[in-house]
């Protein structure tokens, strides 16, 4: 079976941090460029992170900078998205999703996507 599979996701205080692990199953993720996006209620779903699939280079939208960092683990079928300094804002179902191309922040370029995992930041 092929398919991405999200976990880490919680509950955390504001401030508090998170990591997000996106593991691939019946292949690995060397030649694919990893995205991770969210969803908050009532809001359209966005990019929140990129890995590239060559160069390693990494994308993040402007509101999670210095904040969340993405990597690729060393087992290679594993993407990581370690989210520091959460605000309540960054409450969403977060998605991971594979592209046999360069990164996209386009939500259509991604054809396989993980089921999603939810993390809320409260008091």
């Amino acid at each position: 079976q092929l398919q991405l599979v999200e976990s880490g996701g919680g509950l955390v205080q504001p401030g508090g941090s998170l990591r997000l692990s996106c593991a691939a199953s019946g292949f690995t993720l060397d030649n694919y460029a990893i995205g991770w996006f969210r969803q908050a209620p009532g809001k359209e779903r966005e990019g929140v992170s990129c890995i590239s699939r060559r160069d390693g280079t990494r994308d993040y939208v402007d509101s999670v900078k210095g904040r969340f960092t993405i990597s690729r683990g060393n087992a290679k079928n594993t993407v990581y998205l370690q989210m520091n300094s959460l605000k309540p804002e960054d409450t969403a179902v977060c998605y991971c999703a594979a592209r046999g191309f360069a990164c996209s922040a386009y939500r259509s370029d991604f054809g396989l996507w993980g089921q999603g995992t939810q993390v809320t930041v409260s008091s």
